[in-house]
């Protein structure tokens, strides 16, 4: 039984969408998978399918519509037709990819070619299923994703909140922490800026403080992650 035509198909499968055991990792109820196609069984079969697999799902006839909502701050992932009436799947991919790359998108047709695979494929789709395809293809397709996406979110909103606690430095702890990091000694870092060594220590310390950094690797982690230059 394959999913677009029968709305029904893989309610019955076990493991898959009806109390078996799932391989994400993802808290479901945290997850939305947008799915954007013109046929209207198509979009009332996945958003079926889906949240009977435990997630939320979000339908939208066309990319416009779909570019018009704010995507939710949390893992997601986007199953998208190829073929729709406005903005095409493989243009939309293009500005998905730009403003949201956390979202993992896998693509739907029924008029799929070896061109319009490769193109899709090189721009970092996850997936490219032809129809018709069975349900445990699709949702393992739909999970891979998830996990895809909670991995960037949350590099993503870890970042966040170190950019937010350098914002907090002063101009001069700012450049204690990237003269310390490249590796030079408190003294060093007192001739570089014409300071003494006890107030480069006094310095240092506040920025160990406000970037919670445990220890000085870990500052130099930090600082590769903020990409600071030395």
């Amino acid at each position: 039984m394959n999913t677009l035509g029968q709305e029904e198909a893989g309610m019955d499968q076990p493991g898959l969408a009806d109390g078996g055991p799932r391989s994400s990792a993802v808290p479901e109820a945290s997850a939305i998978v947008y799915v954007v196609d013109d046929d209207v069984s198509v979009r009332e079969s996945l958003e079926a399918l889906i949240r009977h697999a435990g997630w939320h799902p979000e339908v939208f006839a066309s990319a416009q519509d779909f570019l018009s909502q704010s995507p939710a701050p949390c893992p997601s992932c986007l199953v998208l037709d190829v073929t729709l009436p406005d903005l095409n799947g493989l243009d939309l991919q293009e500005r998905v990819a730009a403003e949201r790359a956390d979202m993992p998108i896998i693509f739907i047709t029924g008029y799929g070619d070896v061109p319009m695979t490769v193109r899709a494929m090189k721009a970092g789709a996850m997936e490219f299923l032809t129809k018709p395809f069975g349900d445990d293809v699709l949702l393992e397709a739909i999970r891979s994703a998830l996990m895809h996406s909670e991995a960037a979110f949350g590099q993503a909103s870890e970042l966040r909140r170190l950019q937010n606690r350098y914002a907090t430095l002063s101009a001069r702890e700012r450049e204690v922490m990237a003269l310390v990091v490249s590796g030079l000694m408190n003294k060093q870092v007192g001739g570089e800026l014409g300071i003494s060594e006890i107030t480069v220590k006094a310095h240092r310390g506040r920025v160990m403080r406000k970037m919670q950094a445990a220890s000085f690797a870990d500052l130099v982690n930090i600082a590769a992650k903020l990409r600071i230059p030395n």
